[in-house]
């Protein structure tokens, strides 16, 4: 497994692709074969999963209880929104237009690496995001990195 980190800001271009950064591309898996699932993701923004990554939440998916209404609301939702994507010669990858409408991403996306997958942001909405929080990031740290 890679990791994905870093920010970038990149152009989307009228037919929904847009370049994966080389940083973030040197830390995806042989074994993803240069494939991508794109899904909703939270906080209004794209998921894209390496297969390989992506293959690991499916084993999970397939212990959830069906019965249980909540598991299938979750699944329903998750799956409708997911797309398989193959990352093309010029290392680009396809945004679907139901995907970047959802995240509100127009001409410009910022680009998130998230350890084992990379977010895509409408610059306005991740701005927004980040200054929603009303506590600061070093008390955020704090408590999250208390052990």
């Amino acid at each position: 497994m890679g990791f994905f980190k870093g920010q970038e800001t990149y152009s989307i271009d009228s037919k929904g692709r847009v370049n994966v950064p080389a940083k973030m591309r040197r830390s995806i898996a042989e074994q993803a074969n240069d494939t991508f699932v794109v899904t909703r993701g939270n906080d209004a923004c794209i998921y894209a999963y390496p297969m390989d990554e992506w293959k690991k939440h499916e084993d999970k998916f397939l212990k959830l209880n069906q019965y249980d209404e909540k598991n299938r609301y979750f699944l329903r939702v998750l799956l409708s929104w997911s797309e398989e994507v193959v990352l093309d010669k010029q290392s680009r990858i396809m945004l679907p237009k139901n995907l970047t409408q959802f995240a509100a991403i127009s001409t410009k996306v910022i680009i998130v690496g998230m350890i084992d997958h990379i977010e895509f942001w409408s610059p306005s909405k991740y701005e927004e995001y980040i200054n929603s929080h009303d506590e600061t990031y070093e008390n955020v740290a704090m408590n999250v990195m208390s052990l």
